[in-house]
């Protein structure tokens, strides 16, 4: 198959084509040619205004549900709205039914994806069945593909199990995904606590809940001279720690969810379960300073942290409803929306560059005798999603209807062009 992309801002730092504007000729999946004017005929063609492309974006936090929970979302329609959203390769959590604890399910995953518009790639449960009791397969798991390693979002208790989950990873240079929240705050939190959770009347999970945890890790980090990656870092505390702790050396990394960079507290303020998540929307105060984090390079890249949510268990009160909110199509113009002044080479580093480098990800370049795994972006035209449009089997966000800065064009992947 060939594709012609006509006009084309290449915004690729490690292209010699970066910040050109080109056509790009690419067949059976291979950029064959990169110049100005060409004719060449093709199967496809993309000839439109004000067009970049990068490298494939990276999802590193999404929680697809199959096998189990295919009410919520399956590995298709997370692909479709992962694609939508400009992503090439996303990860998913192990948290299905049954678990992504064994070779088993990684390889299932891996064969239910090929044919899928974007690879996915499993992270492997730490523990097995995520009961946070023993060491599962990781080893075998590691072999047969498993990208990294976590019991997502039933984050790690356990101080002797997450020490030991640190030291095993060392053996084959893996890396342990941890989303820092002490769990035992949660059984009776249900929201930030604070001014905003008294007003509201309902029981809140403190910031200590995650610095505790990040304290801790930090500490296992050290003692077994391993690698961490803390995703879904809600308070300006958080993130604190751990730009002191990448100061002292060690091999950690971090990245946050989209809604904590759109929202805080303060927006819960109807009651709207679409904004109860896991860790909570903090204070605004927490959120500005994430935002600063982001602008200042504390933050490594920008976790989804997708999780699609049944109806079913959002219609409802508050405090019985599921953590969660939809993201895959719409985190760049979240992105995009919040943080306008970010630049576009800090924004791609954030989708693209760093999750590839944290974890060992190929970082394909668009030039000339390279694979194509392409986003095509505008920053400036806006996108709304709406129930229509939307890709995800669910439909837990509290976006629908609203206008966000950046659109997604569509990707190119597995030798395929996807038009949004």
């Amino acid at each position: 198959m060939k594709i012609l992309l006509k006009n084309i801002l290449i915004q690729d730092i490690n292209s010699k084509h970066h910040q050109e504007v080109k056509d790009i000729l690419i067949e059976n999946g291979l950029i064959i040619k990169i110049d100005n004017g060409i004719t060449t005929k093709a199967d496809s063609i993309l000839e439109k205004e004000n067009i970049s492309a990068s490298i494939g974006f990276v999802d590193i936090f999404s929680k697809i549900g199959e096998p189990g929970f295919e009410y919520n979302e399956t590995l298709i329609t997370a692909s479709n709205a992962a694609q939508a959203g400009g992503f090439t390769r996303i990860f998913s959590l192990p948290n299905t039914h049954p678990t992504v604890s064994t070779q088993s399910q990684i390889n299932y995953i891996k064969e239910k994806s090929n044919s899928l518009p974007v690879f996915i790639h499993s992270l492997g449960a730490i523990s097995k069945n995520i009961e946070g009791n023993t060491l599962a397969e990781m080893y075998d798991m590691f072999s047969n593909g498993a990208i990294a390693f976590s019991d997502g979002d039933t984050p790690i208790q356990s101080t002797v199990l997450m020490l030991k989950a640190l030291q095993y990873v060392k053996a084959f240079n893996g890396i342990i995904v941890q989303m820092p929240l002490d769990k035992g705050f949660s059984k009776i939190g249900v929201m930030n606590e604070g001014i905003v959770s008294t007003t509201l009347g309902m029981p809140g999970i403190p910031e200590l809940a995650e610095t505790l945890m990040i304290k801790r890790d930090i500490e296992l980090l050290k003692y077994a001279e391993s690698k961490l990656h803390l995703t879904g870092v809600s308070t300006a505390s958080g993130i604190e720690l751990i730009t002191e702790a990448k100061k002292q050396g060690l091999q950690i990394t971090c990245s946050v969810a989209p809604h904590h960079l759109l929202f805080c507290d303060e927006d819960i303020v109807d009651y709207n379960t679409n904004f109860k998540v896991d860790p909570p929307l903090r204070t605004r105060k927490d959120m500005m300073a994430l935002r600063m984090a982001v602008m200042n390079n504390e933050i490594d890249c920008i976790a989804c942290h997708h999780v699609p949510v049944h109806n079913d268990f959002k219609d409802c009160e508050f405090d019985r409803a599921a953590n969660g909110m939809i993201h895959l199509q719409t985190v760049f113009a979240e992105i995009n929306t919040a943080l306008p002044e970010l630049s576009t080479t800090k924004l791609l580093a954030l989708f693209s560059y760093h999750p590839r480098t944290i974890f060992n990800l190929p970082i394909p370049k668009i030039e000339e005798g390279e694979q194509a795994e392409i986003t095509l972006f505008n920053k400036e035209t806006e996108f709304t999603l709406t129930k229509e449009n939307n890709k995800s089997k669910s439909y837990n966000s509290v976006l629908f209807n609203k206008n966000l800065k950046g659109e997604i064009i569509g990707t190119i992947n597995k030798g395929k062009i996807f038009i949004n």
